[in-house]
């Protein structure tokens, strides 16, 4: 590779962009955390100054630290974001988005969008790209992409500067070989910044992958920490039900936020209290526990996901992500089968690889290199002619022979399998803690953890017959808005066709759990949803937007229970998907099931089903919760607990201000008992020299409310 240009300068990095691309700039940058903010706003400030020159950014998940709606919640939210997101500089060309001020020479074209944040934006709207994750460096391509930007991770190694892709190897490397190979102009700028952790394996590269090196300390900042959610009784009931049809010896693949937390804890909870998980489970599930998964993880589970999230992270601590995979496909299959046992490296090892072939006796040098790389022998065995010396030993290399291979066993053999994965991922967002983990994480752990291509992770084809002996019991689990009664998802976007976030890799998990012979698909959402058009059920007969057709369904989770949907009729579908509704809409469900002949005339739900209500359920969870099996935050929070009573009786306030009856009852009660909140509360929020009426009226409603 040619040498990089290295730069120290942010407005000289620029300068280099603007004086080589001589027209438009297509600017390609990573989705999430990968982001050089710092570079991306000084090549904004510059076109959106200089009317002659146009900028089109192509990238997904631009983050941006919250501000409130209200004047409540920017008072509440100021030291928080200051506390949690420290110098993390918000872009720019998100702020004017949102704004609805993008210059006319700007363009900025997601194809995921921070769900729900740009309902209503013109601009936002008319340039989204929908698009599959795993096309996304192609249709960068088809946009005329001309100059890629990345933050990079850098150490120094024996050799000189190392670099890492950190948390988005996912589009890079893709983007690159369309873009060399099709012989087409594209400038690369790593950004240093001095954050971001440091990811081995798939996401290391030489410095000159990129043409240019920004080294700016100004480029360095905070990397984006969004805090974790609450945790709700349904989304525990979700991530219960989930977590039980997940197969010991496993793939996992889940999602961030509270559901993925959910699943996380309640996997924690089937490894470590057996017992306690059983009645739990069977508090909740009225058709009983045949075909669920209730125990330990004794073979552990390979994480391959999209997205490497903070539940992974624990559920590594945990131990319960810990399968290894291998990039020999032999091996792996062996391993599979139970040809070779575990990881720990016996005589067995080598005499199993000798039966099947995967090594030849006498050995050849490949030979010799497999069984290193693999710590089947140890990495000082050297190949002198016929023979293998390590330290004072030596002997043959005629394996078959009896006395050369039980002296090979004695002195050469190594002790465990070498560079096993346990997790792959293709990008990586969460708190905190999760980052600073990683940052800190012993060299032999974090080896384990390979950030890599989408391309790989999110689809069989290329390499395909490892692939498939890697993902064995697969089970992807995903999120959705909507579910039909024929069982389709609607999953990024409203009936009026607006975009509420993006079809992201959801089709190509869907695709491979059809495609691999053990895998399911877990599609997993809320019974019902709530705004200003009121409480409505989330499983409804039809919908005008299909993110997932109806000939791919599988398994929907609700918090009421589990849908096996695979190879059923139309009308077992629908009485299936009723059964998980919510009691409140069910009637109406059915009714809409039969005018359009899809349920027999004489259907009536069973009883067992007809108390699918949130009050019934929260009180079959409140035991769990209260013995801590169930906890709000089950990996913490970086909110105090003044600041998670604060949230909570705002909330509160929030959801009411939809709902005028609410709202109005709320408001009676609250100056009917005439509470006052703690002084240190009011401060924060700016209430505590409240003279309008209307700020009086909020006191009250916060204090009514805590």
């Amino acid at each position: 590779m040619a040498m990089p240009l290295f730069i120290d300068s942010i407005e000289a990095a620029v300068d280099h962009v603007l004086d080589t691309i001589k027209g438009d700039v297509v600017l390609g940058i990573p989705l999430g955390v990968g982001k050089p903010n710092p570079f991306v706003n000084a090549l904004y400030h510059r076109i959106k100054a200089n009317p002659a020159r146009k900028l089109r950014i192509i990238t997904a998940l631009s983050l941006e630290k919250p501000v409130g709606h209200s004047d409540l919640e920017r008072h509440f939210l100021e030291p928080l974001a200051e506390r949690i997101f420290a110098d993390y500089p918000d872009l720019q060309y998100v702020k004017d988005s949102r704004a609805g001020t993008l210059p006319p020479n700007i363009e900025v074209c997601e194809f995921f969008m921070k769900t729900g944040d740009y309902l209503g934006n013109e601009a936002a709207q008319l340039s989204y790209i929908s698009t599959n994750y795993t096309f996304v460096a192609r249709d960068m391509m088809l946009q005329g992409i001309n100059v890629m930007a990345q933050a990079v991770a850098a150490k120094d190694g024996p050799d000189g500067m190392r670099l890492s892709l950190s948390s988005n190897p996912d589009v890079s490397f893709e983007v690159l070989d369309r873009m060399r190979s099709a012989g087409t102009q594209l400038i690369t700028v790593g950004v240093v910044n001095e954050q971001m952790p440091f990811m081995p394996n798939g996401a290391e590269v030489d410095p000159g992958f990129f043409d240019v090196i920004l080294t700016d300390p100004k480029a360095t900042h905070a990397v984006f920490a969004p805090p974790n959610n609450k945790v709700t009784a349904a989304d525990y009931a979700i991530g219960l039900h989930a977590s039980s049809l997940v197969a010991d010896g496993g793939t996992l693949q889940i999602g961030i936020g509270s559901l993925g937390d959910a699943i996380g804890q309640a996997l924690i909870v089937r490894d470590r209290h057996s017992a306690e998980y059983r009645a739990i489970l069977e508090s909740i599930c009225p058709d009983g526990l045949d075909g669920r998964e209730m125990g330990r993880f004794d073979q552990g589970l390979y994480g391959c996901s999209e997205m490497f999230v903070n539940a992974f992270l624990k559920l590594i601590e945990a131990g319960i992500i810990r399968r290894e995979v291998f990039d020999d496909v032999l091996l792996q299959q062996m391993l599979n089968d139970g040809r070779i046992k575990d990881e720990t490296v016996t005589p067995d090892t080598l005499r199993a690889l000798l039966d099947a072939g995967r090594v030849r006796s006498p050995l050849a040098a490949e030979d010799l290199a497999f069984l290193k790389h693999y710590g089947i022998l140890r990495s000082g065995v050297e190949l002198n002619g016929e023979h293998l010396e390590f330290e004072d030993k030596r002997c043959g290399t005629n394996l078959l022979d009896d006395a050369v291979f039980d002296a090979v066993c004695a002195s050469m053999l190594g002790s465990r399998l070498k560079h096993g994965k346990f997790m792959t991922g293709g990008f990586f967002l969460g708190p905190r803690d999760f980052y600073e983990r990683l940052r800190t994480m012993p060299p032999q752990e974090l080896a384990k953890i390979d950030m890599t291509r989408i391309d790989f992770i999110n689809q069989l084809y290329g390499n395909d017959v490892l692939k498939r002996a890697q993902r064995r019991k697969a089970r992807f689990i995903n999120t959705t808005m909507i579910v039909t009664l024929l069982g389709a998802a609607a999953s990024d976007t409203l009936e009026s066709g607006q975009v509420v976030s993006g079809v992201g890799g959801q089709y190509n998990f869907v695709a491979m759990s059809h495609a691999l012979p053990d895998a399911r698909l877990l599609m997993m959402l809320r019974a019902t949803h709530d705004n200003k058009d009121g409480l409505k059920s989330s499983i409804v007969w039809s919908y005008g937007s299909v993110t997932i057709p109806r000939h791919l369904r599988d398994v929907i989770i609700t918090e009421y229970g589990v849908a096996d949907l695979r190879g059923q009729p139309d009308g077992e579908v629908v009485k299936r998907l009723i059964q998980i509704a919510d009691s409140r809409f069910q009637p109406e469900l059915v009714k809409q099931a039969k005018a359009h002949g899809k349920l027999e005339a004489g259907y009536e739900v069973p009883e067992r089903y007809r108390n699918n209500l949130p009050e019934a359920l929260a009180d079959k969870l409140r035991p769990w919760a209260e013995a801590g099996l169930l906890p709000d935050f089950p990996f913490g929070t970086d909110l105090t607990e003044d600041e998670i009573h604060m949230v909570k009786a705002m909330k509160k306030i929030k959801h009411a201000s939809h709902h005028p009856a609410e709202l109005l009852t709320m408001a009676v009660k609250s100056l009917w008992q005439n509470k006052e909140a703690p002084a240190a509360y009011l401060e924060r929020l700016g209430l505590a020299d409240a003279h309008s009426f209307k700020d009086l009226l909020i006191r009250r409603l916060f204090a009514g409310n805590l």
